[in-house]
């Protein structure tokens, strides 16, 4: 893989004391992240897949080792640092939506926008025209609980797009969905990707994994394999097994 690296890891551990144990979450996993990557973190539960979540969005830090995103050194940065770039550099998208329950749908697009000073009638113009860029055009004034689970996630993803982040990271986006909807969301991800966005999957499902360009593969807090894919943009037969 050639082109401007997003992110790097190098010999990143994580551990967790509790009482006299030590868990050993990450061990010494390094990974680099291109511009307009596609690829889905993937492992069952405890492999170590949401620890390095945590980590490449700026939720946590390491107990050692480097990660460097757009040339910052993350794992120096103090919790104030942290909480900026995490806004202004990665866009999340999580299995629960977390919509503001009591907010329109432009309003909760907006949300991201208030932390860096935009002005109101600016924050609005983006918002607006994220959500239109999702398909929601129609329903901005739309409360989370008279839309569908697809529309709030359509939501979710306005809202994750709106700042410009230099990663999408999506934490099984489609968990709650059924079939049908989970099609149609991994559907609006793969052209987000061909829209040049650098897109990173969490999940336990290959049905999902399939459809990115690269596969990182979790067991015991490593990085068991690492494989670039052809993609599977219009994989409908394989969904429908989901």
């Amino acid at each position: 893989m050639t082109g401007e690296a997003v992110l790097e890891l190098r010999q990143v551990t994580k551990q967790y004391v509790m009482g006299d144990v030590t868990l050993n979450a990450l061990k010494n996993v390094n990974l680099v992240l291109y511009r307009n990557e596609y690829a889905a973190f993937i492992g069952p539960s405890g492999s170590g897949k949401t620890t390095l979540m945590n980590i490449v969005g700026c939720l946590d830090k390491p107990t050692s080792g480097e990660y460097i995103l757009n040339g910052t050194p993350v794992a120096e940065q103090d919790d104030n640092a942290l909480a900026r770039i995490r806004n202004r550099e990665i866009g999340f998208v999580f299995q629960n939506f977390n919509l503001l329950g009591r907010a329109n749908a432009l309003h909760n697009v907006m949300q991201p926008l208030i932390y860096r000073g935009i002005p109101l009638g600016e924050r609005k113009r983006m918002a607006t025209e994220a959500l239109q860029n999702v398909g929601l055009g129609d329903r901005l004034h739309h409360l989370p609980n008279q839309l569908s689970g697809g529309q709030r996630q359509r939501v979710a993803i306005a809202r994750a797009l709106v700042g410009k982040p230099s990663i999408l990271l999506a934490d099984e986006p489609t968990g709650n969905l059924d079939s049908s909807t989970s099609r149609d969301v991994m559907t609006m991800f793969d052209t987000l990707h061909r829209a040049g966005h650098t897109i990173i999957i969490v999940t336990h499902d290959q049905n999902i994994a399939n459809h990115c360009r690269r596969v990182i593969r979790m067991m015991d807090g490593q990085i068991l394999s690492d494989t670039a894919t052809a993609g599977k943009e219009e994989n409908l037969e394989v969904l429908r097994r989901v």
